[in-house]
């Protein structure tokens, strides 16, 4: 009997000892689950704040209120080309002659960027009556007119900078 009694005190005081590691190491676990949550978190509110400071609240066109609703066009100055100025592609001119210009790293693009920060199907530059707008295709990295990050189809004037990760591109007469 006092044979027996060692043996289950014995197998007692392995589980007691088993337990409390046990604990420990789902602890280490549980700890670890919620250090890698809150540093994903902090990685998207920097990637959100990063992209909201880096360009202005655009408006849509044709929202517009007042007097100003449509500014004067220049006269005799129509965008006949759009123009690389800074990037790989520095110096590549596309003829516009009315269809649409696809922007990204896809084979397809009328544009084929070859830029990290570029997404397959980036932006659209296409006409809409007498003018041109730019629209973001759902790019990861964002477009921007100038400073302006393209939320939506945005009217170009000549000599704006199109900024598509380190390219840029202009549309010039």
């Amino acid at each position: 009997m006092a044979h027996r009694r060692r043996g289950w005190e014995y197998r007692r005081r392995e589980l007691t000892q088993q337990v409390p590691e046990l604990v420990v190491q789902l602890t280490r676990v549980g700890f670890l689950i919620l250090l890698w949550l809150f540093v994903l978190a902090a990685l998207r509110v920097v990637r959100s704040d990063l992209y909201a400071a880096s360009g202005l609240k655009v408006a849509i066109p044709g929202l517009r209120r007042g007097k100003d609703k449509q500014r004067p066009r220049p006269t005799g100055k129509t965008p006949r080309q759009l123009i690389v100025t800074h990037g790989v592609l520095a110096g590549t001119r596309i003829a516009l002659d009315g269809r649409p210009i696809t922007l990204g790293r896809a084979d397809d693009s009328t544009l084929v960027l070859d830029d990290d920060y570029a997404s397959t199907r980036h932006a659209r530059i296409s006409l809409r009556g007498a003018d041109w707008y730019v629209e973001d295709l759902g790019s990861t990295n964002g477009t921007y007119l100038d400073r302006a990050k393209v939320t939506a189809p945005l009217r170009v004037p000549l000599g704006v900078p199109i900024r598509i990760g380190k390219t840029v591109i202009e549309l010039r007469p």
